[in-house]
This record gives structure tokens, C-alpha cells and sequence, in this order.
């Protein structure tokens, strides 16, 4: 659970060791005004489309979560998704399947999919040394630090919760 109170305390964080303080408070600011930017949604604007081939509200939250939980195969295991875990590969890649299936769904669920892919991330944080952020494997098109790994997992975010800022108003607009 985020502190509001702390939230815009960058380091300090209770029971977080060394370097990941940095990481978890930037995560936990993106994370809170995530879920700011959906307060109060209604299952419509969840399922809101605005264009043919867009993303809905609830297709972009699904996107976070599986986004958050390939970046734990990642990073935290060095492997790719094995057959039971294929099923993120619809959050992750969205489009047209994505918009028959991810919906119906209440603000609820998709809360409750990003804080339990996130209890997964911080509890594996914890067990980490700060020297496994400064690790380097190769990613895209150069070799990158783990850090570099999970600020692109909160990059992603802040990214798709400017679209859904901007679907809100979308759908609000039509009403």
C-alpha cells in the first residue's frame, strides 16, 4: 500500500534497503497518480473505445500489470515466458483480441491484478543486493543496468496513464 503521505518523499521508504528506496519511491509516485487518474471510473469508461483500433482504459491497466510481470521474468529470473504464463502475452500486445476480451471488468479487478503483480516485484526487491541494479545484460539494441530495466517498467506507465487521462476526457466528451 502506497503512503500518500510519503509519496513524494523520494528514498524514504519504510522497510526498503539502500539503493531501492530511489526505485520504489519513483514507482510508488507513478503507481499513486495511476490510480488517481482512475478514481472513481465507471466499468463504461473502463470499456470506453474511442477509436476502431484503440485501447481502452482497462486494456491499458491489463498492460501495466503484464508489462510489471514480463519485466520480473526478465529480470529476476533471465527466461522468457513458459506456457502457463502466456496468457500476459495479451496485455502485453493488446489489439484486436485484447479488445474482445478485456472488458467487462470494474475498477476493482485491475487495482487489485497491478497491486498483486507489484506485491511480487517489491518482494523480490527486497531479497536483492543494490548491486544487482547496476548489473548489465543485453536489451534492444545495447547492453543495460537492471535499474534501466524497471525504470522503463515505470516509463511504460507514466505513458499510458497520459492515454488514459486523455480517454477519460474522450468519453466524458461524447456524454
Amino acid at each position: 500500500m502506497i503512503d500518500v503521505n510519503k509519496v513524494l518523499l523520494v528514498g524514504e521508504q519504510d522497510g526498503v534497503k539502500g539503493d531501492f528506496n530511489t526505485l520504489i519511491s519513483m514507482m510508488n509516485y507513478v503507481r499513486y497518480t495511476t490510480l488517481e487518474a482512475i478514481k472513481d471510473i465507471t466499468v463504461d469508461e473502463l470499456d470506453y473505445l474511442h477509436s476502431p483500433a484503440g485501447n481502452t482504459i482497462g486494456m491499458l491497466l491489463t498492460h501495466m500489470a503484464a508489462v510489471e510481470y514480463a519485466y520480473q521474468v526478465i529480470t529476476f529470473e533471465n527466461r522468457d515466458f513458459n506456457e502457463e504464463e502466456e496468457k500476459w502475452f495479451l496485455g502485453l500486445e493488446l489489439g484486436e483480441e485484447a479488445r474482445e476480451k478485456i472488458k467487462g471488468k470494474d475498477a476493482t479487478y485491475y487495482i487489485n491484478l497491478l497491486n498483486s503483480v507489484r506485491e511480487d516485484t517489491y518482494a523480490k526487491f527486497n531479497t536483492l543486493p543494490d548491486e544487482w541494479l547496476l548489473e548489465t545484460s543485453e536489451f534492444w539494441w545495447a547492453k543495460a543496468t537492471n535499474y534501466f530495466k524497471w525504470f522503463h517498467v515505470f516509463e511504460d506507465e507514466i505513458n499510458h496513464r497520459g492515454q488514459i487521462r486523455m480517454i477519460r476526457k474522450l468519453y466524458k466528451s461524447k456524454a
